[in-house]
């Protein structure tokens, strides 16, 4: 990169997750900033942190990733004898390049009083440059030194004299550093230079100026120095205010990047292909039921074609939004119940399951056509509902073999409607853990409202037992004359009766049903493109 006929460019990163994310967004070379390490250790930019401490962080960062790793070596950490052990402890981890600066040990940043900093004995730092040159076993191994007398107050003779020095020893490239808000130092070093070897700047100061005027000067590379750890910085002084004062995340979590992410830049699926290779669980993920049958004429012209399940939601159909949240929680097959304009109905990598009598028929008819996949860990979900992921997880998590999520926040719904999916449970929502949980004790319309805890949100979870339980309920009722017609509510009521338990796992609000147009525009608002 360093003799490359083009500009070169260098992202900072100051651990393994941030050098991954400098790669993958693009960048060919990572620049490990000892500012920003130091930053992320907690500790000042003056060699309080130690060299093995280093060490260790760009080991970490060479592990995550591919691209070639310049060091922020600081002075060398040290004299000639602890530069040369620290090239052969970089070579053995990968690292392609070390900067070291012509100060003296511990140094400061060269942002802070760096015109009181004294500079390094010319002899003396060309010794430290020689003896990498030495040391080093990979030819390929570079030395970049770097020039601190603009920050120090000199002029440009003095960083002639010193630049001539450094290559003479061996530097593979020399980087110029200035903290004028303007180019014109580096830029009138690079023209007295006459290209003799490789320039690297550092353009914190200088910012607004255009890559282009680096190219016309022949400048060899441009890395930018802290950036990251300084974004990290910001967001995480933000979140940590809002979580703080509110007490809650949920202003926070829609707006962050989910665990799956973190998991995805950690590798977690290597692992995951491995464990299945060396240590093959007998245990399954759950299967996912979608019913998707209905039309949904009130949406009117929306649905006059098509049924309301794959209505777009800021482009994106409800039902892809559905089986999407499935998929990130890694259930591998999602079931789609379909009945009305069935030849509508589709969703990337779904199985489908064709329910013809759809029309003026229950929830119940639609769940036994699947009757065969009853089987296993199982969630069931009304095909026209919107959540936030938590309450998936949470439900996921939840150990019971039949369990129904609940909204206990439902008065405060606009238009409170589902009256058959009102629950009365054996204790109400309550903010204090740690209790007896609650269990269903009834549903349906007939409840008075004093007695209702909360509305069925259309989502449930059952265990392999869980499973079985509900199989066995639809063959119990099916040969009911109205079976046709039946609803959740009366299979849920069966299994009261046959005293099955039915835990309750209460929400507050997080999510929506898509039943008219006005359901329609808050699902716009409640769900971010």
């Amino acid at each position: 990169m360093l003799q490359s006929p083009q500009l070169e460019f260098l992202m900072e990163a100051h651990n393994g997750l941030s050098a991954r994310i400098v790669e993958e967004t693009g960048f060919r070379g990572i620049w490990a900033s000892g500012l920003s390490i130091s930053a992320s250790l907690g500790v000042r930019d003056n060699n309080e942190a130690s060299w093995t401490q280093i060490l260790e962080t760009v080991e970490f960062m060479s592990d995550a990733t591919s691209i070639p790793i310049l060091l922020d070596g600081d002075t060398g950490f040290g004299n000639f004898n602890n530069v040369r052990r620290l090239v052969r402890k970089l070579e053995q981890r990968g690292i392609a390049a070390v900067c070291i600066e012509d100060k003296l040990f511990p140094k400061s940043n060269s942002f802070i009083r760096g015109e009181r900093q004294p500079l390094a004995d010319v002899e003396e730092f060309c010794g430290k440059i020689k003896a990498v040159k030495d040391a080093q076993i990979d030819p390929d191994f570079c030395i970049v030194a770097r020039l601190e007398a603009f920050i120090a107050g000199w002029g440009l003779e003095e960083m002639l004299r010193r630049a001539a020095a450094y290559h003479a020893a061996g530097a593979d490239a020399l980087l110029v550093h200035s903290r004028l808000s303007t180019p014109d130092q580096v830029l009138a070093f690079s023209r007295a230079w006459e290209n003799r070897c490789p320039l690297v700047i550092v353009p914190t100061m200088y910012y607004s100026t255009p890559a282009e005027v680096f190219e016309q000067a022949k400048i060899s590379m441009l890395i930018w120095a802290n950036h990251n750890v300084r974004a990290a910085i910001d967001a995480m002084q933000r979140v940590s205010r809002t979580v703080f004062q509110e007490r809650s995340l949920r202003n926070v979590e829609d707006r962050i990047v989910p665990v799956r992410e973190v998991f995805r830049l950690q590798n977690a699926d290597e692992l995951i292909a491995a464990e299945e290779r060396y240590l093959p669980r007998a245990d399954s993920p759950p299967r996912a039921i979608i019913l998707a049958a209905s039309q949904g004429a009130e949406l009117g012209d929306l649905t006059h074609l098509r049924p309301k399940t794959m209505v777009p939601i800021h482009g994106q159909p409800l039902l892809h939004r559905l089986a999407a949240q499935f998929r990130a929680e890694r259930i591998k097959e999602v079931v789609v119940i379909r009945g009305f304009a069935r030849d509508q109905v589709h969703a990337p990598d779904a199985r489908f399951i064709d329910n013809e009598e759809y029309e003026g028929t229950g929830e119940l008819l639609s769940l036994s056509k699947a009757a065969g996949l009853l089987e296993g860990a199982l969630l069931v979900s009304f095909g026209d509902i919107l959540f936030r992921q938590y309450i998936l997880r949470n439900l996921l998590l939840d150990p019971g073999d039949f369990t129904l999520v609940v909204d206990a926040a439902w008065q405060q719904r606009a238009q409170p409607r589902n009256f058959p999916d009102h629950i009365a449970a054996s204790r109400p929502y309550s903010l204090r853990y740690g209790g007896e949980e609650a269990e269903l004790c009834d549903i349906g319309a007939h409840l008075n409202p004093s007695q209702v805890h909360g509305e069925w949100i259309g989502l449930l979870k059952t265990s392999s037992r869980g499973s079985q339980a509900l199989r066995a309920a639809l063959e119990a009722l099916a040969p009911r004359p109205d079976f046709k017609t039946l609803r959740f509510d009366d299979l849920f009521r069966h299994l009261l009766s046959a005293r099955q338990p039915i835990r309750v796992l209460y929400i507050t609000g997080h999510w929506l049903d898509v039943d008219n147009l006005d359901d329609l525009s808050a699902a716009h608002a409640f769900q971010s493109p």
